[in-house]
């Protein structure tokens, strides 16, 4: 009887060991409704960040060239108004100095000199060495004389002043330029 009563036991022990082992896959469900309000305030600035304006100046180029000028070029900008400006301005020392090459490589040595010796300190330089600067056609003690005739000091560069210092009108035209720009630039930046 023993014996019954431990088959019956293992008997009910492998049905619920089989019982345990089914599975389902039915998927669980659950019921959950939400209802959500979203209110929202905001105060926003927007700082929109932008290149300033630009006055770009004209670029004037003379390297490389056998020109005797000088490129003079500006800009100014304010929040309002922008101005560039630019210009050649001749060079008189330069002009000089090629002139009196030229005419000493065709061979006209006197010439040559004697454009040199508009400038009042080659002039002085000349006369310092006992070698005069050309006057109508005389060179030497002719030429020494005729510079120290009374007649002839009007004529002499380094009796005149300012010489070598008078303003070309293309300078002038630049500078009369540049002075109107820095007056607008003055009125805009003042009032």
């Amino acid at each position: 009887m023993f014996a019954a009563f431990i088959m019956t036991l293992a008997a009910s022990a492998a049905v619920a060991q089989e019982e345990t082992t089914t599975t389902t896959n039915d998927p669980i469900v659950t019921e959950n409704t939400t209802t959500s309000t979203v209110t929202t305030t905001s105060d926003s600035t927007n700082t929109v960040i932008t290149a300033p304006p630009t006055a770009i100046s004209p670029n004037i180029n003379t390297a490389n060239s056998d020109l005797c000028t000088v490129g003079v070029s500006g800009a100014v900008q304010t929040q309002i108004l922008g101005i560039s400006a630019g210009s050649t301005v001749r060079d008189m020392n330069c002009e000089k100095l090629k002139n009196a090459k030229t005419l000493y490589d065709m061979g006209m040595k006197v010439a040559a000199v004697s454009v040199m010796c508009q400038d009042g300190r080659i002039f002085q330089a000349m006369m310092d060495a006992g070698t005069p600067c050309p006057i109508d056609g005389k060179i030497g003690a002719e030429a020494k004389s005729e510079w120290e005739d009374p007649t002839n000091q009007d004529r002499r560069p380094d009796s005149r002043p300012g010489i070598g210092m008078n303003i070309e009108p293309d300078t002038r035209t630049t500078l009369i330029g540049g002075a109107v720009v820095l007056g607008i630039l003055a009125i805009l930046l003042g009032g």
